[in-house]
């Protein structure tokens, strides 16, 4: 058997009602780690670090500080894209998109136990994940965004379709706010993936717990 052990099952990893991605794109210049904890104060259980532009010498110290963070708070570590800085810092999975490495592949070379996340942005492209192993499926850009210039506008109904006939976990993403979430969880989103709407809040903890407060009342809790 190869790679770490286990930290906890992948279901019990999986709370991603609201899914933190850290950028310091987006961050107003803050620092990630302050961002993170204060996410995690308002509740945030799964989160990832996207930082596409930087080497991987520069990005594996701010990738393990965040990963210690998250470990110690019990929240779920993800790395987008970096296969390489995902195993070296014994993140709890990684997340690709459609022009990262393709999934099976990712799968192959992941460590036993890690999660696999896979962007998609159509109906083939979510059923794609799933049968090539994802363990939770992002789909998107459900509304206007400006995070990724090029994003494609896919909106609330591609979820209605894939609902019924994903049974990993779909995760909205792409211009989602507090106001609007409620509509994607009704939907059937399982959670919903933000960037802007925490690390660039004025205060991120309290965001966070708005967020907590749509998805709840969308789910009639």
């Amino acid at each position: 058997m190869r790679g770490q052990p286990e930290r906890g099952s992948k279901v019990s990893r999986l709370q991603i009602e609201l899914y933190a991605i850290l950028d310091r794109a987006v961050s107003r210049g803050r620092d990630l780690r302050d961002i993170l904890d204060a996410v995690i104060a308002g509740g945030c259980r799964m989160v990832q670090l996207r930082q596409k532009e930087w080497s991987t010498r520069q990005l594996l110290p701010l990738a393990k500080a965040l990963r210690d963070r998250a470990r110690e708070a019990g929240v779920t570590f993800i790395v987008n894209d970096r296969l390489d800085v995902a195993l070296a810092v014994e993140a709890d999975g990684l997340h690709v998109g459609q022009d990262d490495l393709p999934a099976p592949i990712a799968r192959r070379l992941l460590r036993l136990g890690m999660i696999l996340g896979v962007s998609s942005h159509s109906f083939k492209q979510a059923q794609q994940a799933q049968a090539d192993g994802a363990d939770y499926v992002a789909v998107g850009s459900i509304y206007p965004t400006a995070t990724k210039a090029e994003s494609q506008l896919v909106g609330v109904e591609l979820l209605r379709q894939l609902r019924p006939l994903i049974s990993i976990p779909l995760v909205a993403i792409g211009g989602i706010t507090p106001e609007n979430a409620g509509e994607v969880i009704r939907a059937g989103a399982d959670g919903v993936a933000v960037i802007s709407a925490l690390c660039a809040a004025a205060d991120p903890t309290a965001a966070s717990r708005e967020f907590f407060a749509s998805i709840k009342a969308a789910k009639g809790c």
